[in-house]
């Protein structure tokens, strides 16, 4: 794919109040949250869950693409139908996970490090056949008194560019997600500082990895208060941090950044949206790549339930809609 085409899959994603829907949970994250409304993880129970998702009437006014898990992404509908065909037809661009999870550092315990590379070149050529213009890896740093340690910044920027400069070359936007994740009670503070650290690391392997920006996206997570911490920030306060976090780390030739949730509620997660996009002077499109946030609601509503098929889309769409606000600074 050239470059052009590479752009144009990355600014696509990230047009005038659009988002991108993760729906990437492994077999395990998804059992999870089935066992909230309790229905067993069946192939059959998570096919029927995601395709009322990608189903959903007139869900591309908002949504521009949807991240699948591998076992989704070779799915058939109850209809015959692929998921990936479902998605097209819907006007949504289908993307894919191919990372194989965050494994424990070696020489660092309580670190860990996104494994994946081996054997990625041949799995993002099926998974291009497959339909997939997109694709996602996620780091993930952990904040305490020790961490995260220089090697463990150091390890998944590296890992992130690589997998970066594979995507491209498969003629796949890569979605790049360092997450600094908000477990503990550090204060917002030490959260800039610590995202900060990761963004320029990242940045800096990205280049000597040649990735090329223009047809790339940044999934990072916000500059918030640790879940744990007494002292909670106010919306203002986390956007106005989190900009001037990506400002000094993010090159403006990135066309997106598209925020994880994180933990957050739903209600949250769109608020923090919305109040950075008010700010306005920004370089780059500011939006979102929800997983939780865009389906907690949607999942409840559905349960399980066939019935509730038109009432867990219409929890969707209210969602994806209060997002697509935000995602232009309009949210109220």
């Amino acid at each position: 794919m050239t470059s052009a085409k590479l752009a144009e899959t990355a600014n696509a994603l990230v047009a005038d109040g659009k988002g991108i829907l993760a729906a990437d949970e492994s077999s395990p994250t998804i059992k999870k949250r089935f066992d909230g409304i309790k229905i067993a993880s069946t192939e059959e129970n998570r096919r029927d869950y995601r395709d009322m998702l990608f189903s959903t009437p007139k869900a591309n006014r908002y949504i521009s693409g949807a991240i699948l898990y591998d076992e989704t992404i070779r799915q058939k509908a109850a209809d015959g139908k692929t998921l990936v065909a479902k998605l097209k037809s819907a006007g949504i661009i289908p993307g894919i996970k191919v990372d194989m999870g965050a494994k424990p550092l070696a020489g660092h315990p309580d670190e860990t490090v996104t494994e994946g590379l081996d054997g990625l070149r041949d799995r993002l050529k099926e998974y291009a056949k497959l339909g997939a213009r997109f694709t996602k890896w996620r780091g993930v740093y952990r904040i305490s008194d020790a961490a995260p340690s220089p090697a463990c910044v150091i390890a998944n920027a590296h890992a992130l560019a690589r997998y970066a400069a594979l995507a491209q070359e498969a003629g796949l936007v890569p979605i790049v997600e360092p997450e600094v994740l908000m477990d503990g009670d550090h204060t917002i503070d030490v959260c800039e500082e610590v995202t900060e650290e990761v963004l320029r690391s990242v940045y800096a392997e990205l280049a000597n990895q040649n990735v090329w920006l223009e047809g790339t996206l940044l999934k990072p997570n916000m500059v918030i208060s640790g879940k744990d911490c007494p002292e909670q920030a106010g919306v203002a306060e986390v956007a106005e941090r989190t900009v001037r976090c990506l400002k000094r780390t993010v090159p403006a030739v990135v066309p997106g950044i598209v925020f994880l949730s994180g933990g957050q509620n739903d209600e949250l997660a769109t608020e923090h949206l919305d109040a950075m996009n008010k700010l306005g002077n920004l370089p780059w499109k500011l939006s979102f790549s929800y997983g939780r946030a865009l389906q907690a609601a949607p999942l409840k509503a559905w349960s399980g339930k066939a019935k509730n098929l038109a009432a867990g889309q219409a929890a969707f769409l209210e969602r994806a809609k209060a997002n697509s606000e935000a995602a232009t600074g309009r949210y109220a």
